[in-house]
């Protein structure tokens, strides 16, 4: 099997780049653990800006499906709260952080690309936390933390509750996206941007991202503690065994029944 992931870095920039797309560049463990590896290989780096990018026709479909087998609520707790530690990660790095997104962001992929400081998502792409589809709390990889604080509360709670997925130029007007383009002028858009910062001051920009960061929190580790809690919980529910079934295998609405 193919590395998950690239990572290079150039004249100050660093990219990581997802590479799996025959799988949607899925997060399953390997790919998880590669991008935490390279996400702290940043941070120990003299680089200057990230660029997190994909392959394919989806940036990130979020938890690889195959591994998410039947496990006891003490199996999964920590298996859920690894999947928030590329989003510590990225939080947590002093350099300004830009999501390429050039194609379907949704589900844990999503939660990777609402933790960056950036986005720039390619026209018509589709974004978003679809959990509650499939009987899991909306709440998950981070979108319970930082959804309602990028955009308007109503629309946060509305993506959340109904798994709502936005198209690009939607989410731009919320303010979800910071850059809309044609999918031939991407790496022009995003390479402008990476050398606008690359060129900033290095210490001021870090400065600004910690204060940044720091109004957002209320108390992220305790946001965090709470996604995990719901999300062990949901993951054992017959709700969430129906969402799988009728979304994944037999392509029908679900019939939820609160068990």
């Amino acid at each position: 099997m193919s590395e998950p992931l690239r990572h290079e870095s150039k004249d100050g920039i660093a990219t990581i780049t997802l590479a799996q797309p025959e799988r949607m560049n899925a997060l399953s463990f390997g790919m998880l653990d590669a991008l935490i590896e390279a996400l702290d290989a940043v941070g120990r780096s003299d680089d200057r800006v990230l660029i997190l990018a994909a392959e394919g026709r989806a940036f990130c479909a979020g938890a690889d499906r195959a591994e998410m087998i039947e496990r006891k609520p003490a199996e999964w707790e920590p298996i859920v709260d690894r999947y928030l530690d590329p989003v510590r990660r990225i939080a947590e790095l002093d350099i300004p952080v830009i999501a390429r997104l050039q194609g379907d962001t949704v589900g844990g992929g999503f939660g990777l690309a609402i933790a960056c400081d950036f986005r720039v998502a390619v026209e018509g792409i589709r974004l978003g936390a679809p959990f509650v589809r499939i009987g899991l709390a909306g709440c998950d990889m981070s979108a319970g933390y930082y959804l309602p604080r990028l955009i308007p509360l109503g629309a946060a709670t509305e993506m959340m509750m109904t798994g709502k997925l936005v198209r690009a130029d939607e989410a731009l007007d919320l303010g979800l996206v910071h850059r809309v383009v044609p999918a031939e002028q991407l790496d022009d858009e995003v390479s402008k941007l990476a050398l606008q910062l690359r060129n900033g001051p290095p210490i001021a920009l870090a400065f600004t991202k910690r204060a940044i960061r720091r109004s957002l929190d209320l108390d992220r580790d305790a946001e965090f503690d709470y996604e995990v809690f719901a999300q062990v919980n949901c993951i054992q529910t017959e709700d969430h065994h129906e969402g799988v079934r009728a979304f994944f295998d037999e392509k029908r609405a679900p019939r939820f029944e609160g068990r």
